[in-house]
């Protein structure tokens, strides 16, 4: 029963989506064009929030527990594990504090209304995959945009994003290359709960009723310790609640 409710609501949906996605393509051009950076982020913001209210019509919830207070004169790299798609709306609403930038595959820099858009022209980077020297000076280029202006990086540590919850052990170069970078970073850790459940069947139909949690943890600084071991505390906190975790293959 719960499934064949499923489809009607994930038609509504994907129809909300599509028309918040492509109202808000021309909003951020306009305010890019004629108001500049600020304005363009408050309708990225924005946009972000409707995509939430676009998923409240399947039934999903959303908490975001984040008791932490960051000050705004620092860098931060955010870091998570990754369930799917969904994972993002919520940090860029809740975190839109710490101006929160992406570094995505090239492909999703065009063809997608909003979307494309706000990762080609919000402070993002795009990077060719099978390319490492663009990649390198992408990312390069990002992190000194990050340490001039106190602004935020996403990453999720897993490197992919897991279809069944289940996470899998924290890649170490993407990670150690942006604490290399940004040593004056502040590192936050979040993690994501049920979120992959919202496309357990596929893309359609899509989940009703999920309950998707992100918990933000204690802040710690990027000069504290080494990268790797950095990035060892990272894993035990983020992955600290989830019974079984994947070993990365060699």
């Amino acid at each position: 029963m719960k499934k064949l409710i499923a489809y009607p609501l994930t038609v509504l949906y994907y129809l909300c989506f599509g028309f918040t996605l492509v109202l808000f393509h021309p909003i951020q051009w306009v305010c890019l064009t004629l108001f500049g950076y600020q304005a363009h982020k408050k309708s990225v913001d924005i946009l972000n929030f409707f995509l939430l209210r676009c998923l409240n019509i399947l039934g999903t919830t959303f908490t975001f527990d984040n008791p932490h207070k960051v000050r705004l004169d620092q860098p931060c790299i955010i870091v998570a594990n990754h369930q799917g798609t969904y994972d993002i709306p919520p940090i860029i609403w809740h975190m839109r504090h710490l101006h929160p930038k992406f570094i995505s595959k090239k492909e999703l820099g065009k063809g997608i209304p909003s979307i494309s858009f706000n990762l080609k022209h919000g402070g993002s980077v795009l990077i060719d995959r099978k390319d490492k020297k663009q990649a390198v000076e992408a990312i390069k280029g990002l992190t000194t945009y990050l340490n001039t202006y106190n602004r935020s990086v996403v990453i999720f540590a897993e490197g992919t994003r897991s279809k069944d919850g289940i996470p899998m052990r924290f890649a170490t170069a993407g990670l150690k290359t942006l604490m290399e970078a940004m040593p004056d970073a502040l590192l936050i850790p979040v993690t994501i709960h049920n979120s992959w459940k919202l496309n357990r069947y596929g893309g359609f139909p899509m989940d009703v009723g999920v309950a998707v949690s992100h918990t933000v943890h204690q802040a710690i600084p990027v000069s504290s310790d080494s990268p790797l071991a950095l990035i060892a505390q990272l894993e035990s906190v983020i992955l600290k609640d989830f019974p079984r975790i994947k070993e990365r293959r060699k």
